[in-house]
């Protein structure tokens, strides 16, 4: 460890600064060209979402997004047991308007067949209470739900939209992601009654 911190010492601090610099670079660089293949080549998901936080004093304005798929129901009868910070599979399928239900969860992918999609995310809750179809959490015995987080939570807009889209009711409003084979998604566009309000560029 000693003559690899003396090596590291024989090299000019510029030259240091320099490498540390190209280093981040390339890992920016990186995250930005990942992020850039799921929208390019991701499957797109139509996703209802309900804002909360309309603001982040650093980056301008933003929404923090609540998914009707981050609650997952469990089949009565579930053996499986998920616990917090557990990376899953969640199946989506399309309902009769078209919007992404979650319709499973999984600790492996799941093989899939006709327009179902499987997305990546990661277990917040292992065990709720299951929303009813008025949208309230109700604690029925032998019912349970996992909340999960797929990375798609927190959306930037352009300044000073993040309160227009906040307040907007949200049976108006709708996320297109895009999701890759393997599970990686990202949010594509934003739509408000169906129509895009904001699309996010590839770079």
């Amino acid at each position: 460890m000693g003559t690899v911190d003396t090596l590291i010492a024989r090299v000019p601090s510029l030259a240091r600064y320099i490498l540390a610099a190209l280093l981040l670079c390339g890992l920016i660089l990186a995250m930005v060209y990942q992020r850039a293949a799921i929208l390019r080549n991701g499957q797109e998901v139509r996703l209802e979402i309900v804002p909360v936080d309309p603001r982040d004093l650093f980056r301008g304005d933003y929404v923090v997004l609540d998914y009707r798929i981050s609650s997952i129901d469990l089949p009565k009868d579930a053996t499986s047991e998920f616990r917090q910070a557990q990376k899953v599979f969640v199946t989506l399928r399309p309902d009769e308007t078209g919007k992404a239900r979650a319709v499973a969860i999984s600790a492996e992918r799941p093989a899939i067949s006709g327009a179902d999609i499987v997305i990546a995310g990661t277990v917040t809750a292992a065990s709720v209470c299951p929303f009813n179809e008025s949208g309230l959490r109700v604690c029925t015995p032998g019912l349970r739900a996992v909340l999960v987080k797929y990375g798609l939570e927190k959306y930037f807009v352009p300044q000073g939209e993040g309160k227009i889209i906040e307040t907007t009711e949200k049976s108006r409003l709708e996320v297109v992601a895009a999701v890759t084979p393997s599970g990686q998604s990202a949010i594509k566009r934003l739509l408000i009654d169906g129509k895009p309000v904001h699309d996010e560029p590839l770079y």
